[in-house]
């Protein structure tokens, strides 16, 4: 039997290597804020942490188990002696115990032990529950900041200190960013999927970050966006079952390995966004599940605690101390590992008691409704937390309703998050490009509706992992018809995506056309770029990456008409959309995509004023793998009634393509005095300057806006002749 140290004075921090730990005894108050829902910090409270007491250095486990008949402490310390270390009970449900630092001491008896990494004293721990249904169960440590890689199921005694950040001046930065009119293009990726080594491996955080950061900077990136890195027991869940909510997995690494590819980044101006999961948890026995022998985490009644359809449980957001849990896990990821933002998984499950569920099998509110209002409360409470704390951070909804207000703030009676998925339009423009183009006339709708709402949210436009699983096909392979259309198709639906209102996000292996469905359980096929069409798009998607960086017309106004109006949203008949981008200072681009194969050598483009227009970017062009059909020369504006406009451009519109188009007035010279071939009476004696030249005068100190002058081609390529 250990000695037991009392725990109810308040403690001197313990001091490592000179590092200061952060546990100190909670006070009355502090408990009080975690059993209230309030406790951003619960981590500090609960788990495991050395400390110091009486100039003793010792090992402080803290556990919420209201309800158990007795909790013990076990572990490779004490051969996995299940009853060797009873804990003891505090007024308010939470279990403690203080053990001596050299209990823990591997080099001492490194037999007794056997764990590789020994030296740096992490050893497993479990905690034995007693429960109030009298049975005896082992569980990980909810609190736990590391865990045994699976199958193995115990947490580890690990002490997060001691990581030295280089991302200051990043963090600076971000902390008086406005995401809202700043570029926003994000790289999803799984960390275990995305490469591995030549032996089909899982690499480590460390040689993750050597191979990723290069390619994200090369590819023009400005985020990443991780699927949970939180631990998981198992891989085909993709992390969407987590177990241990404070520990990165040990799949790739240690907890300061994560850390090191965060810091990287920063250090290479790539934002990192996570992906967490506060909706449910998995029915294993080890982790959350009846914790105590009863139903701690998740709600006691099934028709509001099981998730039928993913074999889960759901969080009871009423109460007290699971939002506690929730919140500081939130905070705990912003301040610890310095994410730049959270995504947040399946929110719509959380606001609906009917998510999923069909009449009968679930519980209405107080009031009726079949809103939850513990999770809306929840929703606006982590959102309120977090912009307060972690200015420069982005909290992103994963939301498919059409619930109201997602992103406005909680005063105003929203939820308070910065951005939401647009999953609306992402099914409309999925399922229009699946459609045979000869079809696609009779659907236009789908491409014009998501302008009816744009503006209602801040919106990100997500082509995620979701949409390359299940059955539902690679990018590439939704385009119908030949490779040659197949990789037209997805060029013109990037370049259309880029210009759309909304800021961008697209699942690993979309820029290079992966040709099958995502496999989580190998990398992703890089030896497409060996063959041709493949490097092509890569280079396309480069291309637009950068252009959307460079261009504040793309996404400076995302959220009002202002930066948005359509030059044709009703030609149908011929499948193209055309639409002006405009940004602060007025400048504009046009953006023209043709849905078909079919050639349109002579197409008029409405616009509001005279001017010009001269093609910038082409998804046509020949480096892209298209049939580099363009627009040499700039092409002037002529008075003309088109649709609701009294100006047109004639330009050449290239199959399946999207084609970007400087927007700008021509500004005739001002009257100078009179000089030679000027008359008495004032009128010229020789012949008024052309429009041509008159445009060529305008366009004087802009040729690297231009592309290449040559003559625009005539002869359609044979595989796509109308």
């Amino acid at each position: 039997m250990s000695v037991i140290f009392p725990i109810s004075q308040p403690d001197r921090l313990y001091m490592k290597a000179g590092v200061t730990m952060r546990y100190t005894a909670p006070t009355a108050e502090v408990r009080e804020a975690f059993h209230q829902g309030a406790n951003r910090r619960a981590y500090e409270m609960l788990g495991a942490h050395p400390v110091e007491q009486d100039g003793q250095a010792l090992w402080h486990f803290a556990v919420w188990a209201p309800n158990a008949k007795q909790v013990y402490l076990t572990g490779e310390f004490c051969r996995w002696d299940k009853f060797a270390h009873p804990m003891q009970k505090q007024y308010d449900g939470t279990w403690e115990l203080r053990l001596p630092a050299a209990t823990f001491d591997v080099a001492s008896d490194p037999e007794r032990y056997q764990y590789p990494n020994a030296e740096e004293m992490i050893l497993a721990y479990k905690y034995v529950i007693h429960g109030a249904d009298d049975q005896i169960v082992e569980k990980a440590d909810p609190y736990g900041f590391a865990m045994q890689n699976r199958p193995g199921t115990a947490s580890f005694l690990c002490d997060l200190e001691g990581y030295a950040w280089k991302d200051k001046r990043w963090m600076t930065k971000r902390a008086k960013w406005d995401p809202y009119h700043s570029p926003i293009n994000i790289y999803e990726l799984h960390l275990g999927s995305w490469k591995r080594r030549e032996d089909g491996s899982m690499m480590t955080y460390e040689e993750i970050a050597d191979e990723l950061i290069p390619y994200v900077t090369d590819m023009g990136y400005t985020h990443i966006e991780l699927l949970p890195v939180m631990e998981h027991p198992l891989d085909m869940s993709w992390g969407y079952q987590v177990s241990g909510y404070y520990a990165a997995t040990a799949r790739f690494g240690k907890p300061h390995g994560l850390m090191r590819l965060i810091d990287r980044c920063h250090q290479a101006g790539i934002g990192v966004i996570l992906d967490w999961v506060p909706a449910h948890f998995p029915r294993d026995s080890f982790c959350l599940r009846r914790f105590d022998g009863t139903a701690c985490y998740e709600h006691p009644d099934p028709r509001r605690g099981d998730m039928q359809q993913w074999g889960t449980h759901m969080f009871d957001f009423g109460r007290g101390e699971v939002r506690s849990f929730l919140l500081s896990n939130a905070c705990f990821w912003l301040e610890w590992y310095h994410a730049d933002g959270i995504r947040v998984d399946a929110v719509s499950s959380m606001l609906y008691y009917d998510f999923c569920r069909e009449s009968g099998q679930w519980l209405p509110n107080p009031y009726g409704g079949r809103e939850n209002l513990d999770a809306i409360d929840f929703l606006r409470r982590l959102n309120a937390t977090v912009y307060a704390d972690f200015p420069g951070v982005m909290m992103v909804a994963e939301e498919s309703s059409a619930f109201p207000m997602v992103t406005k703030p909680a005063y105003m009676g929203g939820l308070g998050f910065g951005f939401k998925w647009n999953m609306g339009w992402m099914n409309d423009m999925l399922s229009y490009v699946e459609k045979d183009p000869i079809y696609r006339k009779y659907h236009h709708n789908k491409l014009t509706f998501s302008l009816m709402y744009a503006f209602s949210e801040n919106y990100i436009l997500p082509f995620s992992h979701d949409e390359v699983v299940h059955g539902k096909r690679s990018m590439l392979d939704k385009q119908p018809g030949d490779l040659w259309r197949k990789f037209a198709g997805l060029r013109a639906l990037y370049g259309y995506t880029m210009a759309h209102p909304g800021k961008k996000l697209l699942f690993m292996g979309g820029e290079f056309g992966h040709f099958i469905e995502w496999k989580y359980d190998d990398q992703l096929d890089w030896f497409l770029l060996l063959y041709e069409n493949h490097p092509q798009l890569q280079q396309c998607v480069r291309r637009l990456n950068a252009i959307y960086r460079d261009t504040p017309a793309l996404y400076q106004i995302d959220d009002s008409w202002d930066g948005f109006q359509w030059s044709n949203a009703n030609d149908s008949d011929n499948s193209i959309t055309s639409f002006m981008r405009t940004d602060r200072k007025g400048h504009t681009v046009v953006c023209v995509t043709n849905w078909t194969p079919v050639f349109r050598e002579h197409y008029r483009v409405g616009l509001p004023y005279g001017g010009q227009l001269t093609e910038f970017f082409n998804t046509d062009r020949a480096e892209f793998g298209g049939s580099d059909q363009h627009n040499a020369l700039p092409n002037i504006a002529q008075e003309g009634v088109t649709g609701e406009f009294g100006f047109f451009a004639e330009i050449c519109v290239p199959p399946l393509s999207t084609v970007y188009y400087h927007y700008d007035k021509i500004i005739p010279p001002k009257p100078r005095k009179r000089a030679a071939g000027i008359s008495r009476d004032g009128h010229s004696a020789v012949a008024p300057k052309g429009l041509e030249q008159l445009a060529e005068e305008a366009t004087k100190g802009r040729p690297a806006a231009a592309p290449k002058r040559g003559p625009r081609p005539k002869a359609h390529p044979p595989e796509i002749q109308p």
